[in-house]
């Protein structure tokens, strides 16, 4: 395999060399719709502003006809719980979530809503559970009214190909809208993957023995995505270590090394507790007001006020 070192290099042949996306064209299509039909809505300071939000991890398939693969460790919920706020703060929002992980407004539900959530009557009719049923309400209201009123688009994505080839349609196609676009990328996204081209296309036999495998490195479309894709967009991601002692170092190196303009910086233990949120101003520590509250709340207030203030600087 030909080692690739310059970034555009290395994006170009990762986009070359990746699966086409199923259905590209009806995601673009929506994405359009979405983003033309938001952009023509007020919000509470000028145009209504648009944030995509990533959740979930991406799979690296080990096989073409895909049996095995290596995954990231994210439930979503940062991203589904983050999604609700961003609703209420009045944006509207592209929610590019792995299959499978938390939804918004469904953090309330029991981990298995269908089986837990409904009855059967002796008629045979299907009632919501009585003990479940202000949080049923409460989902299928939130949730109807964001997508009905044209503010919420969900796009799921499975493979790291997927997800990075819908990464790139929504910011550029996001790109029209500026500074009014906010990218929050909590996905957990893959530091490394198998090549299409070199992938096996059918199941790795076990009886062939010990597995030697050589994975090529992800790109690092932060760089791309803030030079190229939305350069004009106000750009979040995220840093998430176990250990404390290097968080707040790769947080900053983050920060610099791909211009973002604000990283979270979360410690895998106390993730749900605090978090810090790193900007070229300083590090503001957010922490949830008590145990029945989440800190996604204080802390979507805080960046809604940092990108307000980016808004204004370069409108100026």
């Amino acid at each position: 395999m030909e080692v690739v070192n310059n970034l555009d290099d290395m994006v170009k042949s990762f986009f070359d060399s990746a699966p086409v996306l199923k259905d590209a064209d009806n995601i673009s299509n929506k994405l359009s719709k979405f983003i033309n039909q938001n952009a023509s809505l007020p919000g509470s300071e000028g145009p209504r502003r648009v944030v995509c939000v990533t959740s979930g991890g991406t799979t690296v398939p080990l096989e073409q006809r895909c049996v095995r693969y290596i995954d990231n460790f994210s439930s979503g919920h940062r991203g589904g719980t983050s999604t609700e706020y961003f609703l209420k703060a009045g944006y509207s929002v592209i929610f590019l979530y792995r299959r499978g992980t938390c939804q918004p407004y469904c953090r309330s539900l029991p981990d298995d809503p269908l089986l837990e959530c409904f009855k059967l009557t002796n008629d045979s009719s299907i009632q919501v559970h009585e003990s479940h049923a202000e949080a049923v309400k409460s989902a299928i209201s939130g949730h109807h009214d964001a997508v009905s009123g044209g503010y919420l688009l969900k796009l799921p994505f499975t493979t790291i190909f997927e997800y990075l080839q819908i990464l790139r349609l929504i910011a550029t196609s996001l790109k029209i809208l500026g500074p009014n676009a906010m990218f929050y990328l909590a996905a957990a996204v893959s530091d490394f993957y198998v090549p299409w081209e070199s992938m096996a296309v059918h199941k790795i036999q076990s009886a062939s023995g010990p597995l030697d495998m050589r994975l090529a490195q992800v790109p690092k479309m932060l760089s791309v995505l803030r030079k190229e894709w939305a350069p004009t967009a106000f750009c979040v991601s995220f840093k998430l270590e176990t250990d404390t002692e290097i968080l707040l170092e790769k947080a900053d190196t983050a920060l610099k090394k791909y211009k973002m303009h604000a990283v979270v910086a979360n410690e895998l233990s106390t993730r749900k507790e605090v978090v810090i949120l790193v900007t070229e101003s300083g590090k503001v520590s957010v922490s949830r007001e008590n145990s029945q509250s989440d800190v996604e709340s204080p802390l979507i207030k805080l960046l809604v006020e940092k990108h307000s203030s980016y808004v204004t600087d370069i409108n100026a």
